[in-house]
């Protein structure tokens, strides 16, 4: 792997001196520069054409040197939640129906072009993001019906069935759609392994065997109609999933003191979503948006472990619901200047009750049961300056007010006003070459599950809740250097530097339980680089090679020692390969993939500190389409059978003071499994 890193920088270093560089590929299937909107790169159908995309997902996924994020759909409110894809230069009305979920639904036939838009462009919601992709639909008349029928295959003989069945149909801006999928899988928590004591000099004092088992299952069933009404474009979007998980751990004693146990935790997810949105231009040269969401769901846990006679229960049953409003207006008066405002209000709540127990003895939890209330609002305004076709600077406002109150085991209200500017500006000197400089106040949110009580039933650890809890506050410096040769090719950098105000992590609280607090300021430093290579001129004709290594150093001081350390689970490095080439056209593909990074950071609590392991991931494909509307794919995932699990140091009390008591082992076991996928349109 080390030798792959090394040729992919000789590579780089080689096309940054070549001058073949400055040439931008002009063929039938290159990405072409908007001439009206500069930074706009525009990908006609034909650049996709060798791969024989089926879905909007495989364009993006095709993409030079874009990363896709589908959002963080647990983020409370709009702001800040959505992915870096667009479609028809709207973000989705939705946030529990994934992106990824979204665009997979989206035929590539119904494709017209994929836009890449890097620093802006008049008009685009750029969800604060420098680079963003925007899916164009065609307008024409489209009927389709979409089956697919995949399964899991492990070498136990276990399949994993996933069923899917799609119906949609376009008429200009007219849309309606439904979707139904379903799945019963298993994940890496079924598998084999062992956990291994040693007392402080090394000796082994405790040698187990471990068996985990466990099982995911769900139902979801979506639907969306799209129609002009009241002189603007409306869209509706409703969801309706449920979500269950089974899973077990037997602990089998070989060796040493100790008994066997066993672990069993089940839950159960209900949840539903109604969106809408809807758009209308308001003059020639402004617009307004709004958009409204309503979201529900019931959570219900148990979680028992036994041992030698002896057991403890862990039991919550939550319900949340979130209301949002929000509206924009957006005002262009030229092609030098565009202007954004808006507003936004919602309304979340989490209301919660845990128990915990030991041989039916229930014992007292730091808030097990509460109930938490937000009523958040923001308002905001950007605007987007071009003082010369080479430069673009976008400067914006938000200014974000909060009250969370909390009821049941404590009461407390806090008020939060946070101002969040940022600023950003896009240089492209020269083509092929642009350079991205943006700084920005952001804010994190509170986690309502870090104020109740939670448990981690297969390690025997409990967790008090934390009312009184502040959010990060940051502030961000970041630059990005991108360099486009050869058509597909994409070499960039990014660094950054952030000031990293009230980092939240693990607090003890009152009892001798461990919790969710903030612990002071620190600092994070980050350094990557990308590079996306064809490989056509290098003899191998629609091949694509992709690596990227990155960079993390943070710093904060340990609550509990005061000494400096890392943030929890901060990864140091990072880094990955991967390779894959279209064959006849697209009839055959293949590819694989590398996660040739191990180091997955630290935890820390006051009495333990717990290193994260997991070996490299390796993964392989081939795709056949024997004809257009008929898919087949088998996909090797864990192909090295790779090991993951922990390392712990546990004290005998707080560790500033206390003694080591012993060091613990665990390694487990996933096996290899196969993916079939076969997809076929109506």
């Amino acid at each position: 792997m080390t030798k792959a890193i090394w040729l992919a920088g000789a590579a780089v270093c080689a096309l940054l001196s070549s001058p073949a560089m400055a040439q931008t590929a002009t063929g039938a299937g290159a990405p072409v520069a908007d001439a009206a909107r500069q930074g706009v790169l525009v990908f006609e159908t034909a650049f996709f054409a060798d791969a024989r995309p089926d879905t909007a997902l495989d364009m993006i996924a095709r993409l030079p040197g874009f990363a896709f994020e589908s959002g963080d759909s647990g983020t409370r409110g709009l702001a800040g939640t959505a992915g870096n894809v667009l479609i028809d230069g709207r973000r989705p009305s939705t946030k529990s129906d994934n992106l990824d979920q979204i665009l997979r639904r989206i035929s590539a036939a119904g494709v017209a072009h994929v836009e890449l838009i890097r620093g802006g462009a008049p008009g685009i919601d750029m969800q604060g993001r420098s680079v963003v992709a925007n899916v164009i639909l065609i307008r024409t008349v489209t009927t389709e019906r979409v089956v697919e029928s995949n399964t899991y295959v492990y070498p136990d003989g276990h399949l994993g069935p996933v069923l899917s069945a799609r119906w949609s149909r376009r008429e200009g801006d007219d849309q309606i759609e439904g979707s139904i999928s379903g799945f019963s899988d298993r994940t890496d928590g079924t598998g084999d392994g062992f956990r291994r004591r040693y007392d402080p000099a090394g000796n082994l004092i405790q040698d187990a065997d471990l068996v985990l088992w466990d099982r995911i299952r769900n139902l979801r069933a979506t639907g969306a109609v799209q129609r002009r009404v009241g002189g603007g474009l409306l869209r509706v979007n409703g969801l309706l999933g449920w979500f269950g998980n089974e899973n077990s751990q037997d602990l089998l004693i070989r060796s040493g003191p100790g008994v066997d146990s066993f672990n069993d935790e089940e839950s159960n997810d209900v949840n539903g979503e109604l969106g809408v949105n809807w758009t209308r231009d308001l003059g020639p040269r402004t617009g307004l948006e709004l958009t409204g969401l309503q979201r529900y769901s019931a959570e219900d846990y148990t979680g028992v472990s036994e041992s030698s006679g002896d057991s403890s229960t862990f039991t919550a049953d939550s319900t949340s619901g979130e209301s949002i409003g929000r509206a924009i207006v957006r005002f262009r008066p030229n092609d030098r200047w565009s202007f954004e405002t808006g507003g936004e209000v919602a309304y979340n709540f989490l209301d919660s009750a845990t128990a915990y127990s030991e041989n039916g003895v229930p014992i007292p939890l730091p808030s097990s049961a509460v109930k938490v209330e937000e009523l958040r609002g923001e308002v905001f305004g950007q605007a987007t300056w071009r003082p010369a076709p080479t430069l673009t600077i976008e400067g914006g406002l938000r200014v974000e007010v909060s009250e969370i109150s909390q009821s049941g085991d404590s009461d407390l209200t806090k008020s939060f006003v946070y101002p969040k500017p940022r600023i950003q500006a896009t240089w492209t000197p020269w083509s092929g070459h642009q350079f991205r400089f943006r700084a920005e106040r952001e804010v994190g949110q509170l986690n309502f599950g870090d104020f109740i009580a939670s448990a981690d039933i297969d390690i025997g650890q409990v967790e008090g809740g934390n009312p009184d809890l502040e959010p990060e506050k940051s502030t961000v410096i970041e630059a990005i250097y991108e360099r486009r040769f050869w058509g597909e090719g994409v070499f960039d950098v990014t660094v950054s530097h952030a000031e990293i105000e009230d980092v939240v992590d693990v607090i003890p609280l009152t009892g001798g339980f461990d919790g969710v607090g903030n612990i002071g300021d620190g600092t994070a430093d980050f350094l990557q680089l990308r590079l996306t290579l064809p490989t056509d001129r290098l003899g191998i004709p629609n091949g694509r090679f992709q690596t990227r290594g990155s960079w993390s150093s943070t710093s904060v001081l340990d609550p509990v020692t005061g000494e400096e350390r890392r943030f929890q689970g901060n990864q140091a490095f990072g880094c990955g390969v991967s390779f894959s080439q279209d064959l006849m056209g697209g009839r055959w593909s293949y590819g694989f993939d590398h996660g040739c990074n191990v180091d997955k950071g630290r935890g820390f609590r006051v009495r333990e500190v717990r290193a994260f392991y997991e070996e490299p991931g390796v993964g392989a494909f081939v795709q056949w389409k024997p004809q257009g509307d008929l898919t087949v794919r088998v996909d090797l995932g864990n192909a090295t059978d790779r090991a993951q699990g922990y390392d712990r140091e546990i004290y005998t009390g707080p560790r500033d003071t206390a003694p080591l008591a012993f060091r613990e082992v665990r390694r487990t076991r996933m096996s290899p499994w196969l993916f079939v996928q076969i997809r076929k349109t109506f």
